[in-house]
């Protein structure tokens, strides 16, 4: 009986080499790969250094796009923008009142002061004419020296009084200069820069969800000291989601973007997913330790992303995942990752 076991196995092994060599170029209908369910991840955080006034998420909750996660306290930027508008209102005042120009009454105003000093400067002008030729006629006995130096004096300052009030009228007739104009109107500038700013921050102060995802980790609490650098909230995009597999070399030419695909996962052994190829990576790699393929770890592969359909959001992150890839026409069996 024992002479016959080396004829057996020698049978046996006959056998599977004839099988080999049939089958080695059987086609294939699909490629199979492993990997893991993927996603993006968000770290939010506030634009402001203050203290945290309320949360209004869980870990687990899904938000939508917009919605408040957390508050800060504006007690103190409140006022700050209130003082601001009220100085940007003013500000705006002495603009507008610089681009209408001097008002008529002013401007008449300026006239009459004008005629009113035109007057003096004449009164004054005539009686020092009277004193000097009433000086000139008695030679110089009838009047002081005292009284003729006053009279000239006074006569020379309603000239100056007149000279100053014809420049008034002609700064009320031109209005204010251009280069007036422009540094008020800087200022306004100024002032609706500062004010913007804190609307931006009083809208900062509320921490949004910046697209539909779930919350991850809940970071902050309520009397925490907020931080542009201190993350408060990090958010999981579960649209899209998608496997990361490692695709081997043979089966490159196989395999293009938008090819559909089926993904399962071990926790729904009786649902499968359906998805896309999204990505092939252009650069070849080692295939990671935490990848299970059929091949040695040591082969080149390149990366590719299967995007899945999820809308149950059952899949999670991490999760070991199948990807089945079903060929358009027969193709070749080839050694590879995909296998």
């Amino acid at each position: 009986m024992k002479r016959w076991i080396p004829i057996v196995i020698v049978v046996a092994a006959a056998a599977g080499l004839a099988w080999w060599l049939t089958h080695r170029h059987a086609a294939r209908t699909q490629i199979v790969l492993y990997g893991n369910v993927d996603l993006r991840q968000v770290d939010l955080a506030f634009n402001n250094s203050e203290r945290i006034a309320a949360v209004l998420v869980q870990e687990g909750d899904r938000v939508k796009r917009g919605q408040v996660l957390a508050r800060l306290d504006t007690s103190r930027l409140a006022p700050l923008l209130a003082q601001a508008q009220a100085a940007m209102e003013a500000q705006h005042d002495v603009v507008e009142r610089m681009h209408h120009g001097s008002r008529p009454e002013e401007i008449a105003e300026a006239r009459a002061n004008v005629a009113l000093e035109e007057a003096d400067a004449r009164e004054a002008a005539r009686k020092y004419q009277r004193l000097l030729s009433v000086s000139e006629t008695s030679g110089g006995k009838a009047v002081s020296r005292l009284d003729l130096d006053d009279a000239k004096a006074a006569a020379d300052v309603a000239e100056a009084r007149l000279n100053v009030n014809r420049k008034a009228l002609a700064l009320a007739v031109a209005g204010p200069r251009k280069e007036d104009v422009a540094q008020a109107e800087a200022q306004l500038a100024g002032e609706e820069a500062q004010v913007a700013l804190l609307k931006q921050e009083l809208a900062d102060a509320e921490l949004r969800a910046p697209l539909d995802a779930t919350v991850s980790s809940r970071i902050a609490e309520p009397g925490d000291m907020s931080s542009p650098q201190k993350t408060a909230f990090t958010l999981a995009i579960t649209d899209p989601k998608w496997v990361r597999a490692y695709l081997s070399e043979p089966d490159l030419g196989l395999v293009h973007p938008g090819m559909r695909a089926t993904v399962t996962v071990d926790a729904f052994p009786d649902r499968s997913f359906s998805g896309w190829v999204g990505f092939i990576s252009p650069v070849a790699e080692f295939t990671p330790k935490t990848v299970e393929t059929e091949d040695l770890r040591s082969s080149l592969v390149y990366e590719i992303r299967v995007f899945v359909e999820d809308p149950d959001d059952r899949l999670r992150l991490g999760m070991p995942a199948t990807v089945h890839l079903p060929l358009p026409r027969a193709a070749p069996a080839s050694g590879g990752a995909g296998r």
